[in-house]
């Protein structure tokens, strides 16, 4: 189910036709005209070079955002800085409300699919959906590039997440901070 972004328009496509339509403007008139359903959520795009900025200010905040990782990261400054080298490359996909990025999700081609590298979201918009939506664009995006598999290497506390969205344990991988679990979507 590939979703297109078309100007305020987003719609998400079964088959042949339209499945569900979503308006990312403010516009309830217009809106209303055409059938749809207002959502204030964020449009997912490709990143770009002038979003590197905001992506790392992202990253950081989201990562210090977890009490149970804090000290650890603290104690390892070096892994709270994100280079950004994915955006040259188009496999960054960022969330943005309003103008502003709130999120986003870098992914990384390996054997027989791709690899969930980044999933990370602005501590003010969590749990609103927004990483899964991030999830569900990285699907629509692989399956019309005819990947079949998503991987991760989780953060333990980000399991319940994961399974959420239909990853399933698939092994672990070593870490710079010990073993993680490994799933596949």
């Amino acid at each position: 189910q590939p979703v297109r972004e078309t100007g305020i328009i987003i719609l998400r496509v079964d088959g042949d036709r339209v499945a569900e339509t979503w308006f990312a403007a403010n516009d309830l008139e217009v809106a209303q005209q055409l059938g749809g359903r207002i959502t204030p959520g964020p449009v997912v795009r490709t990143a770009e070079a002038g979003d590197l900025a905001a992506l790392q200010g992202v990253f950081r905040r989201a990562s210090l955002h977890n009490a149970g990782d804090r000290e650890v990261l603290l104690a390892h400054p070096e892994v709270l800085v994100w280079s950004g080298e994915a955006i040259a490359g188009g496999r960054v996909r960022a969330a943005v409300e309003d103008g502003t990025v709130v999120g986003f999700a870098t992914t990384v081609p390996i054997d027989g699919g791709l690899e969930l590298e980044d999933l990370f979201v602005e501590p003010d918009r969590m749990r609103r959906g927004m990483a899964r939506r991030l999830v569900e664009d990285l699907l629509d995006r692989a399956r019309t590039e005819g990947v079949e598999h998503l991987w991760v290497t989780a953060n333990p506390h980000a399991m319940a997440f994961y399974t959420a969205v239909g990853f399933v344990p698939d092994g672990t991988a070593p870490t710079m901070f010990g073993s993680a679990p490994r799933l596949r979507l």
